[in-house]
């Protein structure tokens, strides 16, 4: 699963969870087993609002945005965030919601 952060000014912390094809964001189910090689589904089909595009699945990996939520005081790394490349089940490492130093929990 290939995700793409999208920083954005905002009060709550984004968590995610991978359990193979499925992806809890914020305590939202989105199950994606259903997106077929080649396929794209819009992000409205999963009733999501941290979603923000398509879903596809491109070479048996699916493709997809989250927007990654901030503090005001938000370090370079949450800003600039890098693209997760997730092959593993589970909390999902997150770039720091504050430059606080405190982690978001993921």
């Amino acid at each position: 699963m290939h995700i793409t952060l999208f920083p954005t000014r905002l009060e709550t912390e984004l968590t995610l969870h991978r359990a193979g094809e499925t992806l809890t964001i914020n305590g939202k189910v989105c199950d994606f087993s259903h997106v077929a090689e080649g396929a794209s589904l819009p992000s409205g089909t999963f009733g999501c609002d941290h979603l923000v595009s398509e879903v596809t699945r491109i070479n048996g990996v699916l493709r997809l945005a989250v927007i990654l939520p901030h503090a005001a005081d938000a370090p370079g790394e949450t800003l600039f965030p890098a693209a997760l490349a997730l092959t593993e089940d589970g909390p999902v490492a997150l770039p720091p919601f504050t430059g606080s130093g405190v982690p978001s929990a993921g």
